[in-house]
C-alpha cells in the first residue's frame, strides 16, 4: 500500500447488513470522489466482524451496486471476518503494555452511570482467564478531545466522552469497531477518510488509538447525514430503501447535489461512467454542507 508520503488512499467500510441505501451511496461516492481527483486508491473493506448483524448474501449485494453505480475499487477486497488473528495480536500487545482491564459492569449499571463509564472496573483486576464473561476496556484518559476536522474545521467533543474508557473486546469475544477499524486502517496504509456526522465523536478515541500503536492517524472530513426526519438517519435499521440500479444515474445526480457540487443539465442523459468522470474532474470538498444532517424531501 502507498505510504502517507505518496499518493492518498481513502476507503469505504460498509457493514453488510444489508443492501446499500441513498445514505450510503453518499458516503461512498464523497469518499471515491475525494481520493480520485487526487489521483489516489480508493479500498472497499466489508465490516463483518459484527457477525450477529451479518445479513448472508448482503455483502454480494454491496459489492453489485457499487459496480453499478460506477464506483470502482482498487485491490482486492478485505473482509474483517478474515483477520481476527491480527485483531488479537493487537489486543495482546495493548494488555501486555497495562492499557487494558476488563469490566463486568452490566449496561444497567453504565446507564446509572450517565451512560458514560466511569472507569469502575480501573482498578478490579479482574480474572482474565475467562475472557467471554468480561469486556474488555481501553484505558482513554488522556484522549484529546478536538481535531481538525477536513469539512467542518475545528472541532471540539465533549471531554468525558472523549476520556472515556471504552470497550475494545466485547464480553461476547467480538472485537469492537473501535478496534478492528484502526487496525485496518493503518494495516491498508489509509491517509483519509470521508465518512458520514455519526462517528465524528470517534475521531479522536480513533487518533489516540493509532498513536498507541505506534502509526500516523488519517485525516478526517465528516459529511452531513441524510436523514428522512430529524435526527433519524437513513439506514438499515431505519429501513431505508435499497438503491435501485436501473436509476442509478438520477440518484448519482441527487447524491452530488446533495454534497453541494454543480452538475451542467446535460448529464441527465450521460451514462454511469461519464458522470463519475465528470465528478472526478469538478469535485470541490469546500463545497460540501458544513453541517451535520440534511433532510430528504
Amino acid at each position: 500500500m502507498p505510504s502517507l508520503a505518496s499518493s492518498p488512499v481513502g476507503r469505504f467500510a460498509p457493514s453488510p447488513s444489508g443492501p446499500l441505501h441513498f445514505g450510503s451511496l453518499v458516503a461512498a461516492l464523497a469518499s471515491y470522489l475525494q481520493v480520485k481527483s487526487s489521483q489516489g486508491q480508493w479500498l472497499v473493506r466489508i465490516e463483518d466482524i459484527d457477525e450477529p448483524r451479518t445479513q448472508a448474501g448482503a455483502a454480494d449485494l454491496i459489492l453489485r451496486s457499487l459496480e453499478q453505480f460506477g464506483l470502482l475499487w482498487d485491490g482486492p477486497i478485505w473482509y474483517q471476518s478474515q483477520r481476527k488473528a491480527r485483531y488479537q495480536a493487537i489486543f495482546d500487545q495493548l494488555y501486555q503494555q497495562g492499557l487494558l482491564y476488563g469490566c463486568d459492569c452490566p449496561r444497567k449499571a453504565i446507564a446509572a452511570m450517565g451512560g458514560l463509564y466511569d472507569g469502575h472496573c480501573r482498578h478490579r483486576q479482574l480474572n482474565p482467564k475467562h475472557p467471554k464473561s468480561l469486556a474488555w476496556r481501553l484505558r482513554g484518559s488522556s484522549a484529546a478531545t478536538e481535531f481538525d476536522d477536513l469539512i467542518l474545521g475545528k472541532q471540539q467533543l465533549e471531554p468525558a466522552f472523549c476520556r472515556e474508557d471504552y470497550i475494545i473486546k466485547r464480553r461476547d469475544g467480538l472485537f469492537a469497531y473501535q478496534l478492528v477499524v484502526v487496525v485496518d486502517d493503518m494495516a491498508q496504509g489509509v491517509t483519509e477518510v470521508i465518512r458520514g456526522a455519526d462517528l465524528l465523536t470517534m475521531t479522536t478515541r480513533q487518533q489516540r488509538l493509532f498513536a498507541l500503536l505506534g502509526a500516523a492517524a488519517p485525516r478526517y472530513g465528516h459529511i452531513p447525514l441524510a436523514s428522512s426526519t430529524p435526527g433519524q438517519k437513513l439506514s438499515k435499521q431505519n429501513h431505508a430503501p435499497a438503491l435501485d440500479a436501473s436509476q442509478a444515474v438520477p440518484l448519482l445526480l441527487q447524491a452530488l447535489q446533495y454534497l453541494g457540487q454543480t452538475t451542467p443539465a446535460e448529464l441527465q442523459s450521460a451514462s454511469v461512467s461519464e458522470l463519475i468522470d465528470f465528478a472526478i474532474s469538478n469535485w470541490r470538498l469546500e463545497r460540501v454542507p458544513k453541517q451535520t444532517e440534511i433532510l430528504l424531501n
